[in-house]
């Protein structure tokens, strides 16, 4: 296998253009102006001694152990600090440096622990390597003086270990913390021998800012930080470089093992979307691929009321089949389903699209996306010509003003994140529009200009509001707009926004934001020299959810922001597939590639590879097979890798539809809420498991590689070709880079794409075809894919979800750094330390009112339903909002959420909710049943893990 090479440590070379020659222990090097002297030897193959210096911070100068001369300067300057320069002689080891470096190292080890043999990083330690590298074998100087080697280890987080005794006040976490991160959680505290690492205000890890990211644990060169795993198993001895299973940003990792034991997870230096980044839940949380609550062995029930009894694969795929094919020939070729999953790869996603229209016969087949980024492919394709971000990640070292909007980047996209608040606390300018003041509103070293806490459901009026503007103040770029877009379209659009009813004024009263903030916020876009537009789901999870990203779309177009680097509209997809699934041609009226399942020519082509007639009327979106199901037409179901039950809107509605279907199969790691309703469950297999590919929230296709055998015997791709084969629709694939090889012959898009690529070159984005054979980082440059860009009417329309009386508040959901999405992986693994369970925010205002004190147990109700959950009193939310999370089954925030929709793609509403909060004596009788169920179930785990 042939991958990029991972850059070597060292400062980064200098980007100047400038070349400087100069002699370095003889040997003639020419380099970037710039360039530091460490940087300039490794390109002739001479490392210079060192501990402070890494390629993933800057430089620091203070190991003293990369000292060099100069030739006509005094001293030894650090080579790592100081720049080349033309005709300098410089000179790596000499006497004089070699005795200042043993003598440096003498000292780094005196104050060090004897423990070199048990230490965790015995083997891969820095610190040993550089006394190696200096010659140093004896120490002079005893350990009965002066030392901090009896410091007491914090064993507090639940992930590393930090052991201050064999710390050497490198300050390489420290500044990986501030640098990399951007938290600022770390310290240097004391001086001389009392100097050591601090977490927060000397707390322990655990209780501190700490984001347990993994960054100090990365930097650190000796066994003062280590992996918790690390010490458990040992140093692993081979690795594979994969690609993270959460959120949409991608990380890549190298994956490393200990025959097929996971010891650790590495951020990959060469991933292009994490740049050697990492989050807790791709550096830690992979715990949950062993735990002992998943489910290895198929199982099935002739009833829900029933005890499920495991049977073999044949046995389960049999049943599969002769269940399905039983409820067509009854209820005819359109009763049955499936959902495909944004946690599979593309090429597991397409096999089941696949598998419903070629062994089905029909086009009953939807994603997860539907209910988070559908107004996303919709709204983009309908203004650019393509159904996905206009960007890739680097792109935000370009920009100068980032506009977030329905976007919590710290908790759901942390990597980005931190890319985004490096770009910040250069100078970039920062606008946030969101009813929450989320973290990037003030954090360390950052401050946004403008802050614009709107009420929910207001996203269209407020950018009809920053586009009149935009318009009335004459900052339109003009040449833009007149050389890329549909003047006839700009003209009508320019003279709706610019009517008064869109006016900062009006629109104030009705978002809650004053007219001189909404101004400058607008001002302050439109006059960016490259501005940037970054989106989540309290953009699209709303009835107007197309209408905003329209709205977005026609913001970037008139202010010229497309089609170059530091500019764009880029939605941050939450789940990690969730942009491939959609591309795989997952919703019921769209093959791969965004072609309509109409098109005759799409089509025919698909019908002469597949050998099967295609359908040409779209099928049944998620909600309508709901509906469907409750109207007694819709009766069989086969869910890939998603909790419909927890992560769709009401709940009861979802219950009633699934107690409905005759036949419910769901594939998945452990019983989820939805297999409460199974009849069939299928054992899924973990990212670790499985060959394939995932594509990020930046287009980026990147492969999933096989660490271990599947612990359930079979990967996702091969329990669906099983249960075409036993249909009679047999797909003979012997691998999934031959999938990809099919998606590539059948999608303009990824015509260019194939494993042999991905292996040689990383990753790619899509378009990767004839014209850019090695992808597309920025889209639309000098045009859009659609031909001329289209300017969109936008006008708000409220919500039907109305407060009143009964309901006189509006209830928002989001994420939080250590739990994802429904929280099946995340609660299993140790990340429940920082995350028990949902609470809801509450303003103390509002809390006053209801006579409800932080913790409280507090009774949550709305026209759908009602919940309890903890009550948490903050002005991080406005008056008449409140806020929680939906990671814990036994909250179900979705009890609570209704069943109104985004008027084009039926994405829910689940971000404008009208509640009402009481007190409340703790838990409902539901989750008090739900609690013991599951308590229950977890016993009996235990005992068959036993």
């Amino acid at each position: 296998m042939s991958l990029v090479h991972e850059t070597d440590y060292g400062t980064p070379v200098s980007k100047s253009s400038e070349m400087v020659t100069l002699t370095i222990d003889g040997q003639p090097v020419t380099v970037p102006a710039g360039t530091s002297i460490m940087r300039a030897a490794m390109d002739i193959g001479t490392k210079v001694p060192k501990l402070c210096a890494t390629d993933s911070v800057d430089a620091f100068g203070s190991c003293r152990l990369c000292l060099v001369e100069i030739q006509g300067r005094p001293g030894t300057p650090a080579s790592c600090t100081t720049p080349v320069g033309a005709g300098m002689v410089v000179s790596t080891q000499t006497e004089r440096l070699k005795q200042i470096r043993k003598g440096v190292m003498e000292l780094y080890i005196s104050d060090h622990p004897l423990d070199c043999l048990t230490c965790a990083a015995n083997g891969d330690c820095e610190l040993q390597d550089m006394a190696g590298a200096v010659g140093l074998r004896d120490v002079r100087y005893g350990y009965d003086g002066e030392n901090h080697t009896k410091q007491e280890k914090d064993e507090s987080n639940p992930y590393f270990t930090f052991d201050p005794s064999k710390c050497i006040v490198c300050s390489r976490c420290v500044r990986a913390c501030e640098e990399v991160q951007g938290t600022f959680a770390l310290t240097i505290q004391g001086r001389g021998f009392d100097s050591k690492v601090s977490a927060g205000m000397a707390e322990p890890f655990v209780d501190s800012e700490c984001v347990s990211c993994g960054a100090c644990v990365q930097a650190c060169p000796t066994a003062t930080l280590s992996e918790k795993s690390l010490i458990e198993i040992g140093q692993p001895e081979h690795s594979v470089v994969t690609t993270c299973a959460y959120c949409g940003v991608g990380c890549s990792f190298k994956a490393e093992m200990r025959g097929e034991e996971l010891v650790r997870m590495v951020p990959y230096k060469d991933g292009k979307a994490n740049r050697g980044h990492s989050c807790v839940k791709g550096r830690f949380a992979w715990g949950y691929a062993n735990h002992r609550e998943r489910i290895l062995a198929p199982m099935i029930r002739e009833t829900i009321d029933q005890p499920w009894r495991e049977v073999t694969w044949e046995v389960a795929i049999n049943r599969v089949a002769s269940e399905f094919k039983r409820l067509q020939a009854k209820h005819g070729r359109l009763a049955i389903g499936g959902i495909t999953s944004s946690r599979c790869t593309n090429e597991e996603t397409y096999l089941v699209q696949k598998l419903v229209r070629g062994g089905f016969g029909n086009n009953n087949v939807d994603t997860c996306a539907r209910v988070c980024h559908s107004p996303t492919g919709y709204g983009l394709r309908t203004a650019f010509g393509t159904s996905a971000g206009t960007q890739d990640f680097d792109s935000v070292e370009h920009t100068d003003v980032v506009l977030i909007i329905g976007a919590n980047p710290t908790d759901a996209h942390p990597v980005f994140a931190s890319r985004m608040k490096k770009r910040l606390r250069q100078g970039a300018k920062l606008i946030v529009i969101d009813p929450r003041r989320i973290d990037m509103v003030r954090m360390p070293h950052i401050e946004a200009q403008y802050h614009l806490p709107l009420r929910p459901g207001t996203n269209a009026a407020m950018l009809n509001a920053i586009a009149h503007v935009i318009v009335t103040e004459g900052l339109v770029n003009e040449k833009f707009v007149r050389d890329y877009c549909d003047l006839d379209a700009f003209e009508y659009w320019a003279s709706f926004v610019a009517e008064p009813q869109n006016s900062p004024e009006t629109v104030g009263l009705m978002t809650g934001v004053s007219a001189e903030s909404i101004r400058g916020a607008a001002r302050l876009y439109a006059s960016g020299r490259n501005s940037a537009i970054y989106y989540g789901l309290g953009v699209t999870e709303h009835s107007q959810g197309t209408t905003a990203v329209m709205a977005l779309a026609n913001l970037a177009m008139a202010t010229g922001n497309l089609g170059r680097e530091g500019v764009g509209v880029n939605p941050l997809r939450g789940q990690n597939n969730v942009q491939g699934s959609c591309d795989m041609g997952s919703f019921p009226h769209e093959l791969s590639g965004y072609r309509h399942i109409s098109d005759d020519a799409t089509r025919t082509m698909f019908e002469k590879l597949w050998g099967r007639p295609l359908d040409a009327e779209p099928g049944l979106r998620i909600p309508n097979m709901f509906d469907a199901a409750i109207d007694g037409t819709f009766k069989g179901i086969y869910v890939q890798g998603e909790d419909i039950l927890q992560s769709d809107p009401n709940t009861k509605h979802v219950q009633a539809a699934l107690a409905a279907m005759e036949c419910v199969v769901v594939q998945d790691l452990f019983l989820n809420e939805t297999a409460n309703y199974a009849h069939i469950f299928l054992p899924g297999s973990t990212f670790l498991e499985k060959d394939g590919t995932f594509t990020n929230a930046e287009r980026r296709i990147n492969r999933v590689r096989k660490v271990m055998t599947p612990k359930n015997g079979m990967a996702d791709w091969e329990i669906t070709l099983a249960i075409a084969k036993a249909m009679g629709f047999e797909m003979p694939y012997s691998h999934p880079s031959e999938v990809m090889d099919e998606i590539a012959r059948l999608t303009p898009t990824f015509a260019g794409v194939s494993f042999d690529l991905l292996d040689k070159v990383g990753s790619v984005q899509w378009p990767c075809n004839e014209k850019a054979p090695l992808g597309t980082p920025v889209m639309h440059i000098g045009g859009f894919a659609r031909g001329k860009g289209n300017f969109m009417i936008t006008e708000y329309v409220p919500t039907d979800e109305k407060v009143g009386p009964r309901f006189p508040l509006l209830l928002t959901t989001g994420r939080i750094l250590s739990q994802y999405n429904v929280g099946a992986q995340t609660r299993r693994t140790d990340n429940v330390v920082w995350h028990e369970e949902d609470v809801l925010e509450i303003h103390p205002h509002d809390a006053e009112e209801r006579g409800v004190r932080d913790g409280d147990w507090v009774k949550l109700d709305s026209r759908a339903g009602g919940t309890t959950l903890r009550a948490r009193i903050t002005d991080r939310v406005a008056p008449g909002v409140v806020y929680t999370t939906f990671h814990h089954p036994n909250t179900q925030a979705n009890v609570v959420t209704t069943d109104f929709s985004d008027w084009a793609t039926n994405c829910p509403e689940y971000k404008v909710t009208a509640v009402q909060v009481s007190p409340s004596n703790g838990p409902s009788e539901w989750q008090r049943e739900y609690n013991e169920q599951a308590e229950h179930s977890r016993r009996i785990a235990k005992v068959a893990a036993e």
